[in-house]
Parts: C-alpha cells; sequence; structure tokens
C-alpha cells in the first residue's frame, strides 16, 4: 500500500556531488521520520542522516557537513545532498519513512536502493 521510489544514485569522482531523491506513494495520511541509510558490501546497513516531522535533523559523524538532509511534505519526497563525496561513501543507499497510512497504524517502508559509487 505504501511505496518509495528512489533516484539519484551513480558514479561520480572524489570531491563531486549528487542529489537523491525518495518519493512515497499510496494511502498515505502523514509521514513522521524520514531517513537515509546505506549499506556498503560486505557491511551492515547503517544510519546516513535522518529528519523528523519538525524538521530537526541528525546526521552520522562521517557525513557530518558533507551531507544534507530535507524533506518536502506536500510531494511526500525526502533528500539527501551529498557534497564533497569520498570512496568510503560508496554504497547503496536506501531511504526510509516511518508512514501513517489511512485508516490504519504506522508501518516503516523502505526505498528500493540506490547505488552510489565514488572512485577516480
Amino acid at each position: 500500500q505504501v511505496q518509495l521510489v528512489e533516484s539519484g544514485g551513480g558514479l561520480v569522482q572524489p570531491g563531486g556531488s549528487l542529489r537523491l531523491s525518495c518519493t512515497a506513494s499510496g494511502s498515505i495520511f502523514s509521514i513522521s521520520g524520514m531517513g537515509w541509510y546505506r549499506q556498503a558490501t560486505g557491511k551492515q546497513r547503517e544510519l546516513v542522516a535522518r529528519i523528523t516531522s519538525a524538521g530537526n535533523t541528525n546526521y552520522d559523524d562521517s557525513v557530518k557537513g558533507r551531507f544534507t538532509i530535507s524533506r518536502d511534505n506536500a510531494k511526500k519526497t525526502v533528500y539527501l545532498q551529498m557534497n564533497s563525496l569520498k570512496p568510503e561513501d560508496t554504497a547503496v543507499y536506501y531511504c526510509n519513512m516511518m508512514v501513517r497510512t489511512i485508516m490504519s497504524g504506522t508501518l516503516e517502508s523502505w526505498g528500493q536502493g540506490t547505488q552510489v559509487t565514488v572512485s577516480s
């Protein structure tokens, strides 16, 4: 009933930038928290950034000052602006949203993942 579709990944050189987008659709009443996670090959999925419904943000230390998370509630979209990319940022990035469905409760939804590769 709820789907998250991601876009914006790709191959960039170190120091480059990418902007990821994730848009939700379905029987949605409201969305509270939104976030981005990433999973590198052979590693566990980790939190990159989150943003609350009030606009409060938190970031993993490794991306502070380089990444910016934002949201557009009208578009049901969360963004991740990634600047000064490093090879260690290479991973599959997944968006995440806590969704209040119409006539139902809250569920955690995930995007399909988008590959970000940072390489010379």
